[in-house]
Protein backbone atom coordinates (compact mmCIF):
# COMPACT_ATOMS: atom_id res chain seq x y z
CA UNK A 1 0.00 0.00 0.00
CA UNK A 2 1.51 2.92 -0.87
CA UNK A 3 2.07 5.96 1.44
CA UNK A 4 0.35 9.79 1.37
CA UNK A 5 2.90 12.19 -0.13
CA UNK A 6 2.82 14.20 2.47
CA UNK A 7 5.97 15.74 4.62
CA UNK A 8 6.91 13.71 7.87
CA UNK A 9 6.60 16.30 10.40
CA UNK A 10 5.27 15.50 13.96
CA UNK A 11 2.00 18.26 12.86
CA UNK A 12 1.65 15.98 9.98
CA UNK A 13 1.65 12.44 12.14
CA UNK A 14 -0.78 14.07 14.84
CA UNK A 15 -3.48 15.34 12.30
CA UNK A 16 -3.15 11.62 10.39
CA UNK A 17 -3.73 10.27 13.61
CA UNK A 18 -7.02 12.37 14.15
CA UNK A 19 -8.05 11.71 10.13
CA UNK A 20 -7.54 7.87 10.95
CA UNK A 21 -9.50 7.82 14.51
CA UNK A 22 -12.64 9.27 12.10
CA UNK A 23 -11.88 6.84 9.36
CA UNK A 24 -12.23 3.97 11.86
CA UNK A 25 -14.66 5.89 13.22
CA UNK A 26 -16.59 6.19 9.70
CA UNK A 27 -16.01 3.03 8.49
CA UNK A 28 -18.36 1.47 11.55
CA UNK A 29 -21.00 3.79 11.15
CA UNK A 30 -21.44 2.84 7.52
CA UNK A 31 -20.75 -1.02 8.30
CA UNK A 32 -23.74 -0.58 10.45
CA UNK A 33 -25.80 1.03 8.14
CA UNK A 34 -25.41 -1.38 5.65
CA UNK A 35 -25.94 -4.04 8.05
CA UNK A 36 -29.47 -2.33 8.76
CA UNK A 37 -30.47 -1.51 5.17
CA UNK A 38 -29.44 -5.33 4.16
CA UNK A 39 -31.82 -6.52 6.87
CA UNK A 40 -34.46 -4.78 6.18
CA UNK A 41 -34.09 -4.47 2.59
CA UNK A 42 -34.27 -8.26 2.96
CA UNK A 43 -37.48 -8.20 4.87
CA UNK A 44 -38.99 -5.44 2.13
CA UNK A 45 -38.47 -8.21 -0.40
CA UNK A 46 -40.14 -11.24 1.19
CA UNK A 47 -43.53 -8.82 1.24
CA UNK A 48 -42.59 -7.60 -1.85
CA UNK A 49 -42.61 -11.16 -3.62
CA UNK A 50 -45.34 -12.48 -1.33
CA UNK A 51 -47.65 -9.58 -2.49
CA UNK A 52 -46.32 -10.25 -6.36
CA UNK A 53 -47.92 -13.93 -5.48
CA UNK A 54 -51.11 -12.76 -4.13
CA UNK A 55 -51.22 -9.67 -7.25
CA UNK A 56 -50.81 -12.19 -9.63
CA UNK A 57 -53.50 -14.50 -8.46
CA UNK A 58 -56.24 -11.70 -8.11
CA UNK A 59 -55.10 -10.48 -11.83
CA UNK A 60 -55.48 -14.06 -13.64
CA UNK A 61 -58.94 -14.25 -11.49
CA UNK A 62 -59.98 -10.75 -13.05
CA UNK A 63 -58.16 -11.86 -16.52
CA UNK A 64 -61.16 -15.09 -16.03
CA UNK A 65 -63.96 -12.81 -15.27
CA UNK A 66 -63.15 -10.72 -18.74
CA UNK A 67 -63.28 -14.23 -20.71
CA UNK A 68 -66.15 -15.10 -19.39
CA UNK A 69 -67.72 -11.70 -20.11
CA UNK A 70 -66.70 -11.56 -23.88
CA UNK A 71 -67.80 -15.34 -24.12
CA UNK A 72 -71.21 -13.92 -23.87
CA UNK A 73 -71.32 -10.26 -25.02
CA UNK A 74 -70.25 -9.23 -27.82
CA UNK A 75 -66.75 -6.84 -28.45
CA UNK A 76 -68.70 -4.18 -29.25
CA UNK A 77 -70.62 -3.73 -26.42
CA UNK A 78 -68.43 -5.09 -24.08
CA UNK A 79 -65.80 -2.10 -24.93
CA UNK A 80 -68.95 -0.13 -25.02
CA UNK A 81 -69.69 -0.52 -21.38
CA UNK A 82 -66.30 0.42 -20.60
CA UNK A 83 -65.82 3.27 -22.73
CA UNK A 84 -67.22 5.97 -19.73
CA UNK A 85 -65.59 5.53 -16.48
CA UNK A 86 -67.59 7.11 -13.52
CA UNK A 87 -65.21 6.72 -10.94
CA UNK A 88 -61.52 8.56 -10.50
CA UNK A 89 -58.10 7.34 -8.60
CA UNK A 90 -56.55 9.87 -7.55
CA UNK A 91 -52.63 8.83 -6.28
CA UNK A 92 -50.96 11.08 -4.00
CA UNK A 93 -47.42 10.55 -3.58
CA UNK A 94 -45.25 11.29 -0.22
CA UNK A 95 -41.81 9.80 1.22
CA UNK A 96 -40.16 8.04 4.21
CA UNK A 97 -36.74 8.18 5.45
CA UNK A 98 -35.63 5.09 5.79
CA UNK A 99 -31.68 4.99 7.07
CA UNK A 100 -31.23 8.19 4.78
CA UNK A 101 -33.04 6.58 2.05
CA UNK A 102 -36.12 8.28 0.68
CA UNK A 103 -38.39 5.49 -0.24
CA UNK A 104 -42.14 6.15 -2.02
CA UNK A 105 -45.33 6.13 -0.14
CA UNK A 106 -48.44 6.20 -2.32
CA UNK A 107 -51.73 6.70 -1.07
CA UNK A 108 -55.48 5.98 -3.35
CA UNK A 109 -58.18 7.95 -2.48
CA UNK A 110 -61.28 7.39 -4.57
CA UNK A 111 -63.19 10.46 -6.48
CA UNK A 112 -66.63 9.37 -4.72
CA UNK A 113 -67.41 7.23 -1.61
CA UNK A 114 -70.07 5.49 -3.51
CA UNK A 115 -69.27 1.95 -4.24
CA UNK A 116 -71.72 1.90 -7.28
CA UNK A 117 -69.35 3.70 -9.37
CA UNK A 118 -67.13 1.30 -10.14
CA UNK A 119 -69.52 0.61 -12.94
CA UNK A 120 -69.44 2.17 -15.89
CA UNK A 121 -72.11 1.15 -17.04
CA UNK A 122 -75.96 0.47 -16.74
CA UNK A 123 -77.08 -3.29 -15.87
CA UNK A 124 -79.90 -3.71 -18.19
CA UNK A 125 -77.28 -4.71 -21.31
CA UNK A 126 -74.57 -6.34 -19.17
CA UNK A 127 -73.63 -9.85 -17.82
CA UNK A 128 -72.77 -10.59 -14.33
CA UNK A 129 -69.55 -11.66 -15.42
CA UNK A 130 -69.12 -8.32 -16.39
CA UNK A 131 -69.92 -7.43 -12.73
CA UNK A 132 -67.45 -9.79 -11.42
CA UNK A 133 -64.30 -8.62 -13.58
CA UNK A 134 -64.91 -4.91 -12.70
CA UNK A 135 -65.31 -6.10 -9.04
CA UNK A 136 -62.05 -8.13 -8.86
CA UNK A 137 -60.29 -5.54 -10.86
CA UNK A 138 -61.44 -2.92 -8.43
CA UNK A 139 -60.14 -5.46 -5.10
CA UNK A 140 -56.71 -5.96 -6.40
CA UNK A 141 -56.20 -1.85 -7.59
CA UNK A 142 -54.60 -1.50 -4.14
CA UNK A 143 -52.34 -4.14 -4.03
CA UNK A 144 -51.25 -3.10 -7.09
CA UNK A 145 -50.67 0.34 -6.03
CA UNK A 146 -48.77 -0.91 -2.94
CA UNK A 147 -46.38 -3.66 -4.87
CA UNK A 148 -45.43 -0.16 -7.10
CA UNK A 149 -44.63 0.93 -3.63
CA UNK A 150 -42.41 -2.02 -2.28
CA UNK A 151 -40.59 -2.41 -5.49
CA UNK A 152 -39.76 1.21 -6.12
CA UNK A 153 -38.35 1.23 -2.22
CA UNK A 154 -36.81 -2.00 -3.20
CA UNK A 155 -34.96 -0.50 -6.00
CA UNK A 156 -33.77 2.58 -3.97
CA UNK A 157 -32.66 0.65 -0.81
CA UNK A 158 -30.75 -1.83 -3.51
CA UNK A 159 -28.94 1.73 -4.96
CA UNK A 160 -28.22 2.92 -1.41
CA UNK A 161 -26.96 -0.75 -0.05
CA UNK A 162 -24.06 -0.70 -2.99
CA UNK A 163 -23.57 2.41 -2.18
CA UNK A 164 -22.68 2.24 1.26
CA UNK A 165 -21.03 -1.47 0.32
CA UNK A 166 -18.68 0.55 -1.81
CA UNK A 167 -17.64 3.23 0.75
CA UNK A 168 -17.15 0.40 3.19
CA UNK A 169 -15.24 -1.20 1.21
CA UNK A 170 -13.14 1.80 -0.01
CA UNK A 171 -12.33 2.37 3.64
CA UNK A 172 -11.55 -0.80 4.94
CA UNK A 173 -9.27 -1.71 2.12
CA UNK A 174 -8.14 1.60 0.86
CA UNK A 175 -8.19 4.37 2.77
CA UNK A 176 -8.09 3.26 6.63
CA UNK A 177 -4.30 0.88 5.39
CA UNK A 178 -2.85 4.04 3.80
CA UNK A 179 -3.89 6.25 6.88
CA UNK A 180 -1.82 3.24 8.86
CA UNK A 181 0.64 2.74 6.54
CA UNK A 182 1.46 6.64 6.20
CA UNK A 183 1.56 7.18 10.33
CA UNK A 184 4.06 3.71 10.06
CA UNK A 185 6.31 5.86 7.83
CA UNK A 186 6.31 9.48 9.76
CA UNK A 187 7.03 7.31 12.90
CA UNK A 188 9.82 5.90 11.47
CA UNK A 189 11.52 8.63 10.01
CA UNK A 190 11.18 10.77 12.83
CA UNK A 191 12.90 8.20 14.89
CA UNK A 192 15.60 8.05 12.45
CA UNK A 193 15.81 11.76 12.27
CA UNK A 194 16.35 11.65 16.51
CA UNK A 195 19.04 9.30 16.33
CA UNK A 196 21.01 11.40 13.67
CA UNK A 197 19.96 14.51 15.73
CA UNK A 198 21.08 12.90 18.90
CA UNK A 199 24.64 11.41 16.87
CA UNK A 200 25.38 14.94 15.37
CA UNK A 201 24.78 16.52 19.56
CA UNK A 202 26.93 13.86 21.04
CA UNK A 203 29.85 14.71 17.83
CA UNK A 204 29.40 18.14 18.54
CA UNK A 205 30.30 17.69 22.19
CA UNK A 206 33.03 15.61 21.19
CA UNK A 207 34.69 18.19 19.44
CA UNK A 208 34.00 21.24 21.62
CA UNK A 209 35.31 18.71 24.85
CA UNK A 210 38.15 17.60 22.60
CA UNK A 211 39.17 21.94 21.84
CA UNK A 212 38.26 22.53 25.45
CA UNK A 213 40.30 20.08 27.41
CA UNK A 214 42.02 17.64 25.02
CA UNK A 215 39.70 14.96 25.05
CA UNK A 216 36.25 13.80 23.64
CA UNK A 217 33.06 12.02 26.15
CA UNK A 218 33.24 8.85 24.01
CA UNK A 219 36.76 8.67 24.68
CA UNK A 220 36.28 7.87 28.30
Amino acid sequence: MAVMNVNPTRMQLSKLKKQLVTAVRGHKMLKDKRDELMRRFLELVRQTRELRDKVERELELCNDHFVNASAVMSKEALDGSLLSPKQQINLEVGSKNVMSVEIPQFEAQQRTANDGDIFPYGFAFTSFELDDAVMALNRVLPDLILLAQYEKSCELMSAEIEKTRRRVNSLEHVMIPRYQETIKYISMKLEENDRSSRTRLMKVKDMLLDKAHGYSESAR
